[in-house]
């Protein structure tokens, strides 16, 4: 969900004849919303409270960036999955993820089912098939190998490390916070259950600072808005949050609001960003502890990076925009519409 490729381990699930073996324990049944399943659907209800004017003119300024060949850029490059995943997200969530761009959206996504992909692009790769499938009914699987969710579990376990979580990459000796969560949503959306998932909370929960944010990453020195956002995500899908937790949580994040009205990434850095002001105001929701900021300020800060012509910058310092901010801008301001 948050943004930070890096080091991944590459994966290559979906392709017919892949040939890897069998993983026991999935068990999805189909029931249960998975965690992007529910932020999206509570993420679409918020946002239609938003002005007309504003979700058409975003509507408009995101089917005017994607490519021809269906998939959608940063903001430079070709096509990739990261930002796809972006836009198709917030084209659901504004109701416009349906006939020739989502046909066209689908053809991206087959083109890249036989290549090796991050940890983060996978993940965009299949919440945008089950985007797809849910909004306009394209099977973006249809050919595929029937075995390749037990394949992409195989290779998710091959990143488990030995203090419970996972790292980012093969190569790497630590777990990370952030794509601990990132396996998470993925064993959620190919229906596996994780196995020995106390460890994976230990893990979560060693992550914590004495100051109530989570790190990223064991050798980190401070805790940062984004891997506590992370962290909470992964005991909310593992259900391990306590309110001892809850409170540090909230008191943590109240801190990172700046004079700015958003949230900043760490106590390090005194300016407010796009992505912390959403995913830190997410989690205070999520925790109920969102009163506890100025929320007022929060929307006129995410007001203030919004376009004319459409689009969102990043931060006051940010010259450009892209699909990916659009998203952040979207669900931080449907996300205040709820407090008046």
């Amino acid at each position: 969900m948050w943004p930070g490729r890096g080091d991944a381990a590459t994966i290559r699930p979906i392709a017919a004849g892949s040939g890897l073996t069998e993983v026991e324990n999935i068990a999805r049944d189909g029931l249960m919303p998975t965690y992007l399943e529910d932020l999206t659907l509570r993420l679409s209800a918020a946002i239609a409270e938003l002005p007309e004017d504003l979700r058409a003119r975003q509507a408009k300024h995101l089917l005017a960036a994607q490519r021809d060949d269906g998939g959608f850029a940063g903001r430079e490059g070709p096509s990739d999955l990261y930002y796809t995943g972006f836009a198709l997200r917030s084209l659901a969530m504004l109701g416009e993820l349906y006939g020739p761009p989502a046909e066209r959206a689908a053809a991206f996504l087959r083109s890249r089912l036989s290549g090796q992909e991050s940890i983060v692009d996978f993940l965009s790769l299949i919440y945008g098939a089950s985007l797809l499938d849910s909004a306009a009914g394209i099977d973006v699987y249809s050919g595929a190998d029937p075995n390749w969710r037990e394949a992409v579990a195989g290779a998710l376990e091959k990143l488990r490390r030995s203090d419970g979580g996972y790292a980012k990459g093969p190569e790497g000796i630590a777990s990370s916070t952030y794509h601990t969560f990132l396996v998470l949503l993925c064993h959620q959306l190919i229906g596996y259950k994780p196995l020995e998932a106390n460890s994976i909370v230990a893990f979560v929960r060693s992550q914590q600072c004495e100051e109530g944010g989570f790190r990223e990453i064991r050798a980190s020195k401070r805790a940062g808005t984004n891997p506590t956002a992370a962290a909470i995500g992964a005991l909310k899908i593992l259900d391990a949050l306590d309110e001892t937790t809850r409170r540090d949580t909230i008191e943590f994040l109240a801190e990172m609001q700046t004079d700015e009205g958003g949230l900043r990434a760490n106590t390090r850095i005194p300016i407010a960003d796009l992505l912390s002001t959403f995913t830190g105001l997410l989690t205070l929701e999520d925790l109920g502890g969102a009163a506890e900021i100025d929320l007022a300020a929060a929307r006129r800060f995410a007001s203030s990076l919004e376009l004319e012509r459409g689009g969102f910058r990043g931060a006051e310092w940010d010259p450009a925009h892209d699909v990916e901010y659009t998203f952040y801008g979207l669900g931080t301001l449907g996300l205040l519409t709820k407090y008046g």
